[in-house]
């Protein structure tokens, strides 16, 4: 039986965040009110006239530093004609000819170890409005908000050979995005969205078979459907001896197939020609070494540092590093209470399910790392039982309340007062006479349960180690 080979390129669609679009001083933010993020530039008005948002540039810039690719310091745009109704122009602004980077580089990791996937190019776009079909009355509305929103389009070569080295490069690509604060790559949103070239050839042959593209594919987990989906479908076409079209395709997650949209569409569809009413763009060596200079520490240096100085298990230090905003958050922590690995062992367990519990991304967790600091303080003094801090600090992270001030208001600080301490455990024995009895007797465990019934006494207010200690002594008095 024949073995074939998948074939995979990817063009990834990020929209950058800047706070207005690309050539003109609308809004960017996400979920206005149809047609209200709109002006005569982004909806295609006769005589209106684009002007460059240099942010984008700039973004676009740090996009290709990250990713090693070269620049090129005189760019320019063109303009790509085609005709749809959430196309206000009936073109679109790109850049075909000279985009402003280009022959890159990531690496990603893979079952067989590392994997550099290259880097075409890195072109700046506009973006299209976006089309709402109303089945109830039967029409489609369109919403030109989203119209002229910054775009990067990201283009590799055909380096990938499976689903799990794709979404690994997805994930790569989101990860430097973010850590570069380029763009939020909500895929949710439609801020990262990916189109996928395959094409599967036999085993050992060199020439690439015929390639399909599948549109705006906007989840992981859809992205590795559509790829196994098409990669079945193209080898029973083999298999059967018909030829692979080239053409691009739609994928229904919810059918888990493809059907075909148009016939692919080359350069020379689209009529390219340079736009006449935007200049050549000359970005000088100097703006260039000043962005290298002021690219932040990614993912995989934060990692081995935070190993080294740290000295964190690699696993945890994965974790840690998977967001800018938790990373930056536990570093404050880490410095503030001068105990990394304790900060570290709280951020694993109390914040990771707090944010898992309330289904909250990195980005939203907001509280002040010193009230995080302050309480972990407070535990380290034994000032406040490990109990009743999970509890403070479920406030913290929901209100950002001062947990010192609190713990002080709520009667939570652990008490000292050892007569109050004595006269409890005495209480608390004399109410309890058969388990007494069975801890008199040598039964050991039975200590763990008055232990707890103090504690709850005293509302956890109590040191563990403290009721423990008291407790033997009364228990050896009454032996």
């Amino acid at each position: 039986m024949k073995q074939y080979e998948t074939i995979i390129g990817l063009e990834v669609h990020v929209e950058l965040a800047t706070k207005t679009k690309i050539f003109c001083g609308c809004s960017t933010e996400f979920g206005g009110a149809p047609n209200t993020h709109t002006c005569p530039v982004c909806t295609g008005m006769p005589g209106s006239l684009p002007v460059l948002n240099k942010k984008v540039v700039e973004f676009a810039l740090k996009a290709g530093l990250a990713t090693n690719c070269q620049i090129h310091q005189y760019c320019k745009f063109d303009r790509k004609n085609y005709f749809y109704p959430d196309n206000p122009q009936n073109y679109q602004i790109s850049q075909l000819y000279l985009p402003i980077c280009h022959d890159g580089w990531v690496e990603i990791e893979t079952s067989a170890g590392k994997k550099k996937i290259r880097i075409h190019e890195m072109h700046m776009e506009e973006d299209a409005g976006k089309l709402i079909h109303d089945e109830w009355e039967d029409c489609s509305l369109v919403d030109y908000n989203r119209s002229g929103v910054p775009l990067i389009e990201i283009v590799s070569e055909p380096d990938m050979r499976s689903a799990d080295e794709v979404i690994a490069y997805l994930e790569k690509l989101r990860c430097i995005m973010q850590y570069l604060g380029v763009s939020d790559c909500k895929l949710q949103e439609g801020s990262m969205r990916a189109d996928v070239n395959l094409s599967v050839r036999e085993v050992g042959t060199e020439k690439f078979g015929t390639r399909t593209e599948m549109k705006n594919i906007n989840s992981f987990k859809a992205i590795a459907h559509a790829i196994e989906g098409e990669r079945e479908r193209q080898i029973e076409l083999l298999e059967m001896g018909k030829a692979v079209t080239q053409e691009t395709r739609r994928w229904d997650d919810n059918k888990e197939s493809s059907h075909a949209m148009r016939s692919k569409e080359d350069a020379k569809d689209y009529r390219y020609f340079p736009d006449p009413d935007l200049p050549p763009i000359h970005i000088s060596s100097e703006w260039i070494e000043e962005l290298k200079k002021g690219l932040p520490e990614f993912r995989e240096e934060k990692q081995l540092r935070y190993q080294e100085e740290y000295g964190l298990p690699a696993y945890d230090a994965g974790i840690l590093t998977e967001s800018r905003h938790l990373s930056d958050l536990f570093e404050e922590v880490a410095t503030l209470c001068g105990n990394a690995k304790k900060a570290a062992n709280w951020f694993m367990v109390e914040v990771l399910r707090l944010m898992k519990d309330k289904g909250l991304e990195p980005e939203k967790v907001s509280f002040t790392p010193k009230h995080l600091s302050d309480l972990l303080e407070m535990i380290e003094k034994k000032e406040v039982s490990p109990q009743n801090a999970k509890k403070v600090f479920e406030l913290v992270f929901d209100e950002d309340i001062d947990p010192v001030a609190y713990v002080e208001e709520h009667g939570l600080k652990i008490v000292e007062d050892t007569g109050l301490l004595t006269d409890t455990i005495t209480k608390i024995l004399d109410a309890n006479p058969g388990p007494l009895a069975e801890l008199l007797s040598g039964k050991d465990k039975v200590m763990s349960f008055f232990v707890g019934q103090i504690m709850k006494e005293l509302k956890g207010k109590a040191n563990p180690a403290s009721v423990r200690e008291a407790l033997n002594a009364e228990i050896e008095k009454r032996k």
